[in-house]
């Protein structure tokens, strides 16, 4: 009895089929995320890399199909701009009231890192900026209150280069063959590269390898090779019963890894682990893609994981802020009642961010398309730039922007 309101979840929405366990997943990527910066769960950070392997799935699935309908064509302009409209208007308006807040309830070292990656996040290069800058991502992150925000660089310029590889790749016949073919090879090469870029600097940091575009390149890539024809093939191929129980064997372990996994005391996880990770999670997503009415899907499926998801985005730019300004000595609380409190707080950000700024940009209104678009995006950014260069830097140690230490890192 039960079926029949769910199928409506998984609609069609301009010929492309919405599938609704997929919100799901991403409020459990996010929710991950939540859990393991308040100190709950230790694997939680891998909640990012099923976020990678979410968005190369969806952004391939989305590129094939326009390539598809156009004769071979990918309209990248199009497909930048509505990346922008997606992105840039809630990560413009978290780091303008992120700096508001730490320059008005934040300590000096808090604001004074703060200035000098503002420049980087803008260019979507602040994990290169945090590799060249040696900032330990587990060990300094509580100084940086835009820390979080490397993976979102790694995704941005995922955005800026496979649809341009996409675009070239997938003219002709047999595209979704070559497209599967480059980005089968691509995750190889980026595992390859992690493997031994682990091995040359030792047990020591591994920021290098953890943040570098490069190096979490298979995350997305895997994704995107899920998205193709030849991939879903196979999946459909399989009867359904099998499909239900590779969901569930899949799931269960995700989970445990994510229970058992300690960040950089695992090292294992540089050594193969993220990449079996990230390939487990794009089986998973190729599961529920072929059998959503499954139960995990039914389970992935229910109201408050898909809201959950509905928000990761703006979820995801403002819990290490408000998790960072929040700390026990200002809220009084620890454990599990801080965390409840920050989630809180957090949630109620994410949701006023979607409400005010995200939907009405991404969905109504008309001036961000087109050329309008383009000037209302370099006026926000240059607003941006404004309140930036207008707050008064701490005088002690005062971090700098220097593209040349960018330029001669290793990485």
């Amino acid at each position: 009895m039960r079926t029949a309101p769910l199928r409506t979840k998984h609609r069609r929405t301009a010929g492309r089929r919405h599938i609704a366990p997929l919100d799901g997943l991403r409020g459990v990527a996010v929710l991950g995320v939540l859990l393991f910066h308040a100190g709950h769960l230790g694997g939680g950070f891998l909640g990012v890399d099923l976020f990678f392997v979410l968005s190369g799935f969806l952004i391939t699935g989305l590129l094939l199909k326009e390539a598809r309908e156009g004769g071979g064509r990918v309209d990248l302009v199009a497909f930048w701009g509505r990346r922008a409209r997606r992105l840039l208007p809630a990560l413009a308006v978290t780091v303008a009231g992120t700096l508001l807040l730490v320059l008005a309830f934040g300590p000096p070292p808090l604001l004074r890192f703060a200035l000098d990656d503002t420049p980087w996040v803008a260019a979507n290069l602040t994990n290169w900026h945090f590799i060249a800058d040696r900032a330990g991502y587990w060990n300094g992150a509580d100084t940086r209150v835009f820390g979080h925000l490397w993976s979102i660089a790694v995704e941005e310029q995922f955005y800026l280069l496979w649809p341009l590889l996409v675009g070239l790749i997938a003219r002709g016949r047999d595209a979704n063959r070559r497209v599967a073919a480059v980005a089968g090879a691509g995750a190889v090469v980026s595992l390859v590269l992690m493997v031994a870029l682990t091995a040359s600097a030792g047990p020591g940091d591994t920021t290098r390898v953890y943040e570098g575009t490069d190096t979490r390149a298979f995350a997305l890539l895997l994704g995107s090779l899920a998205a193709t024809a030849p991939a879903a093939r196979l999946f459909a191929r399989a009867r359904e019963a099998i499909l239900r129980r590779a969901g569930a064997v899949l799931a269960c372990g995700i989970g445990a890894y994510w229970a058992l996994a300690d960040g950089q005391r695992t090292p294992s996880l540089f050594q193969g682990g993220l990449f079996l990770h990230s390939l487990a999670a794009a089986l998973l997503i190729g599961c529920l893609a072929q059998a959503p009415l499954s139960p995990l899907g039914r389970a992935l499926a229910v109201p408050v994981l898909r809201r959950l998801g509905g928000l990761s985005y703006s979820l995801y730019l403002w819990h290490w802020p408000v998790f960072l300004l929040l700390d026990e000595e200002r809220l009084g609380l620890s454990g599990l009642p801080r965390t409840a409190v920050v989630v809180a707080v957090s949630v109620l950000a994410a949701w006023l961010s979607k409400v005010l700024v995200e939907d009405p940009v991404r969905f109504r209104a008309r001036w961000a398309t087109g050329r309008r678009g383009v000037v209302a995006l370099v006026a926000t950014f240059a607003a941006l730039a404004a309140l930036w260069a207008a707050i008064p830097a701490p005088r002690t140690g005062a971090g700098s922007v220097d593209v040349t230490r960018l330029m001669s890192t290793d990485g």
